[in-house]
């Protein structure tokens, strides 16, 4: 699929959008994305997400684990498409865990998937939990990395889409300075 047609598809979900944005972060954007609102509906999620597993059919993996929350349907329906069982890390006391009866066996084949990498943090920190298990972390698929280039991992990693979101910090603001009203969305 192409970059276009993926980037028409976030557009009609409403998952990707123009105007003002202050992002959690703290800094300023013109456009921002929220996976969340492509993924509440499962044919879509369905059909990206068998693009996203597309890339991976050649490895050998027995599970797919996501971080929670984000990640949970991305994971899910990487899964689906390649056959898999799917886990997920819940975040307890700020760190991620394995909870809820899940278990990663010593050399057990582990794809990592996200919906959105930024700076790469939630997904380094599921690989690290992988890894004390004993897991073989053999990738990461995500649907959009929006870091510019600047999210790297030691392993593998594809994205269906890297999207660039220009931001601004709130004192250098164009938009602020032309007086476009600004929108606090996000995950909360």
């Amino acid at each position: 699929m192409k970059k276009e047609e993926l980037i028409k598809i976030f557009q009609d979900s409403q998952a990707l959008l123009e105007g003002h944005f202050k992002l959690r972060s703290g800094l300023h954007s013109n456009r921002f994305f929220q996976a969340a609102l492509l993924l509440q509906y499962p044919d879509i999620a369905e059909k990206v997400c068998r693009i996203l597993a597309d890339k991976f059919k050649h490895l050998k993996i027995d599970t797919v684990i996501s971080p929670a929350v984000g990640g949970l349907i991305v994971g899910q329906e990487v899964a689906r498409a390649l056959g898999v069982k799917a886990i997920f890390a819940d975040k307890e006391d700020g760190k991620l865990v394995l909870k809820r009866g899940f278990q990663i066996k010593s050399g057990e084949k582990i794809l990592v998937a996200e919906d959105v990498v930024t700076r790469g943090g939630r997904v380094q920190e599921t690989i690290d939990l992988v890894r004390t298990f004993g897991g073989d972390i053999v990738g990461v698929g995500v649907l959009v990395d929006r870091s510019c280039g600047q999210a790297r991992f030691d392993i593998p990693h594809e994205c269906l889409l890297e999207l660039e979101l220009e931001t601004y910090e709130p004192d250098n603001c164009p938009l602020c300075k032309a007086g476009v009203p600004i929108e606090r969305p996000g995950s909360k």
